[in-house]
């Protein structure tokens, strides 16, 4: 072999070879990670890994990290099965930790469960660990919980209550608004019961005793540590305006009432007219038929004629000096 096929054969080989160091490189630089921490890994392993389309340094820094915290019964399987179901590995991994930390029970099959329901694992932990304070209402300007108490006055407030995240209610668990919402619940009920705003306002604690012993946490996600009544300030007075409208009310009806008496007393006093008018107006009959009878003779007829006569002339003079007597 010549000079120039010895150089060219070299050349060939040591570009195969920095090919190889640059494609398996990383690969090897891995493993030997994996070695020196004390959880080896199989080589062959890693480079399935890449092939199966899972990162490998995700898997073997989630391993690593486990297993220098003293994690057991977590596999490189059991890594490549949640990265494949679309799991965060890191996250749970670093959520173990805290947990195990903390003496907080949590195993990798409750872990996976959690971060597959689209929780965010490692802050439910901490979140068990250092308890968060959610407003109740949101704190923003005019959101108050109304509610009013037996006398009828308004009382506007707001509270704070304190949590911490149940694990074992984290999968399946309702989230903050429910406790919102059942905490202004309970708020709205106990200021209720109350039977003065005085009272409320003479001992707010009282409200949070009551709301707390209701057990509003069951069957969510969060064990409520504590309710605290940050604001409370007095509103109208429901009881007073109600009585007022009230009033009102039971006023147009009594007045409805008396307009119904009057149209039919209006009406008793022209169908009693009508009655008159049909009396009199068979009086001619009358006097007709006793003329014919003999009953009645034509001097009394004139009589009759000069009584009524005498009566529609005292009926005008009467009218007349009553009319003077209205001018003077």
């Amino acid at each position: 072999m010549t000079d120039i096929g010895l150089y060219a054969l070299i050349i060939l080989f040591a570009i195969i070879l920095l090919i190889f160091f640059i494609v398996v490189g990383k690969y090897v630089k891995l493993w030997f990670q994996a070695f020196v921490s004390g959880t080896p890994i199989a080589f062959f392993n890693i480079i399935g890994m890449s092939l199966r389309k899972i990162p490998p340094i995700v898997i073997v820094n989630a391993r690593i990290n486990s297993y220098k915290a003293g994690l057991q019964g977590i596999s490189v399987p059991d890594l490549e099965t949640h990265y494949l179901a679309g799991g965060r590995v890191l996250e749970v991994v670093r959520a173990m930790i805290a947990a195990d930390k903390a003496n907080i029970p949590l195993d990798w099959r409750q872990a996976t469960a959690i971060d597959l329901a689209g929780r965010d694992i490692l802050d439910a932990v901490r979140t068990s660990v250092n308890p968060k304070v959610i407003d109740c209402p949101s704190p923003e300007p005019g959101q108050y919980i109304t509610a009013v108490a037996k006398n009828g006055v308004q009382l506007l407030c707001r509270a704070r209550v304190t949590v911490r995240t149940n694990i074992k209610q984290l999968v399946g668990g309702a989230t903050e608004e429910t406790i919102i919402a059942r905490v202004g619940e309970g708020i709205v009920n106990a200021i209720g019961a109350s039977a003065t705003h005085a009272d409320v306002l003479e001992a707010p604690q009282r409200i949070s005793e009551l709301v707390l012993e209701r057990g509003l946490d069951a069957g969510t996600a969060f064990e409520i540590i504590s309710i605290d009544i940050a604001d409370i300030s007095v509103g109208k007075n429901i009881g007073a305006e109600l009585r007022t409208h009230q009033a009102e009310a039971d006023k147009q009806v009594a007045q409805a009432k008396a307009e119904e008496r009057r149209a039919m007393a209006v009406a008793s006093e022209q169908e009693n007219r009508a009655l008159v008018v049909e009396a009199e107006a068979q009086i001619p009959k009358a006097i007709a038929t006793a003329f014919v009878a003999g009953n009645l003779g034509v001097m009394d007829y004139y009589r009759l004629k000069n009584l009524q006569s005498d009566t529609k002339m005292r009926d005008s003079l009467a009218s007349d000096e009553g009319e003077g007597h209205g001018k003077k």
